[in-house]
Parts: structure tokens; sequence; C-alpha cells
């Protein structure tokens, strides 16, 4: 028995990794985030059966011990089961928990890596986490853990210099501001993508300052990848590249 679980990128269907694809086109049975691009599954047989599980905040969903019996149940029955995730199964993605409650039941994991919205949602809004004398690190701290709070790092990465990332934060958005308006930081440049990768992105642009008013104004939403820091703020060509397509860049 087998589990091969793939990332399947940050939103875009082109992005899934090559060998994503191969693991699909020979796919009996798929269990698939609410994240993944519909499109992906077109890759998959005519004969696999694709089982929609959710995973996403505020939509109702399958619950994670759910999931985790119906890898062991598909597994048991076809031999082999598909996971499909959303961006990196490693990378908040509970990809690990998943492996290792089917290590339990004698099933064997194969992980097939997939590009993380982390860097490549920022990256096509033309936004680096790292650039030579701007910044030198990057943070990536999630905005809703096991116990459905604000990651206790944040205020940790807020005090350095280093871009932070914050993935699932959309819903602390005050929360967040509030702990950079405590060191002082009103200035500090931030950026909020939604729909990253998607034809639909929208792109929201400020400071801790006014970034409240701003994300209203534009109706932010999840899914939404938030970057603080001053490479939020670096002028560059692919933001005028991208500015016809998003529905709105403020």
């Amino acid at each position: 028995m087998k589990l091969t679980l793939i990332g399947a990128g940050p939103g875009d269907p082109d992005l899934i990794t090559l060998k994503g694809i191969k693991a699909l086109q020979t796919a009996k049975v798929v269990l698939y985030d609410a994240l993944v691009h519909p499109s992906i599954l077109d890759h998959c047989p005519e004969d696999c059966l694709k089982i929609h599980v959710g995973k996403r905040f505020g939509k109702v969903s399958c619950g994670q011990d759910e999931i985790n019996k119906l890898i062991v149940a598909s597994a048991s029955e076809y031999g082999e089961v598909v996971r499909l995730k959303g961006g990196d199964s490693f990378i908040f993605g509970r990809g690990y928990e998943e492996i290792e409650y089917a290590a339990q039941h004698g099933i064997e994991s194969e992980v097939i890596p997939g590009i993380s919205s982390t860097y490549a949602v920022p990256a096509l809004a033309g936004i680096p986490l790292t650039s030579r004398g701007v910044s030198e690190s990057f943070w990536v701290v999630t905005g809703t853990t096991k116990s459905h709070e604000l990651s206790t790092d944040l205020p940790w990465a807020a005090r350095s210099s280093a871009t932070v990332v914050i993935l699932m934060g959309t819903h602390k958005l005050e929360e967040i501001i509030g702990i950079y308006s405590d060191l002082d930081k009103f200035d500090e440049p931030i950026a909020i993508i939604q729909n990253g990768s998607l034809p639909e992105q929208k792109i929201v642009l400020g400071t801790i300052g006014n970034i409240l008013a701003l994300a209203k104004a534009a109706e932010i939403k999840s899914p939404a990848v938030i970057v603080i820091g001053k490479v939020a703020a670096l002028p560059g060509l692919t933001f005028q590249k991208i500015e016809g397509m998003v529905n709105k860049q403020i």
C-alpha cells in the first residue's frame, strides 16, 4: 500500500511540478483540497475516484481525523492513494501528520514537493523576500495555529529586520497590525496578495499605519499572503507588467 503526497502549487495549474502530473496520470483515487485548481484533476485517468476533502478557512470541510481515515481506507481498497494539497505539503500543509498516520497503518509514502505560496505568490507580485541591502532573511509565520490563534513567533519576527510572510492571516489582520503598532513600526511597508498566481489576483500595498483601511476598501479576503518588510515597497518593472492583470492594486 502506498500514499503519494503531492503539492499542487500556489494556484495557477501550470505551477504543479512535472513529477506531480506524472503521479496523477496513474492515480486510482485522489483526495484533494479546496485550494487545488480544478483543472489539475484533468491529469487523472477518467476512472480515477476524486474525493474533495475541503480544508479551507471558514468553509465546511473534512476534519483531519476524517482525512487520515480516508487515506488508510483508500490505500487499503485500491492499493494506493494520492493526497493532493495546495502549495507545498510540508509548509503548513499537515503533510507530515498524514504520512505519519499512514505509516502507523503499514502504508509507505512518497512526497512530491510543491511550489509554496510562501515565496511564489510574492515573487509573482514583484516582491522578493530577500534583496541585497534591503533584506537578508525572511520568516514564514502561520496566522492559524492548531489552537486557531496567531503564531506566538510573530512578535519575535516583527522585532527583526527580516521580511515576514504570514499565511492564513487575513482574518487576524487587526491583531497583526497591533503587534507592529506596539513596536512603533507604523511606516513599515506591507503587501496583501489575494488569490496569488490566478487571473483574479488582487494586490493591496500600504504601510502598517494605513493597511487596514486599504484592505477594507479593496474587500480583501482569504486566501491571501501577507508580506511585511521593506521589500514590499521596492519599485519594480514586475508591478508595471501585472497592473492590468489584477482587479485592484492600491
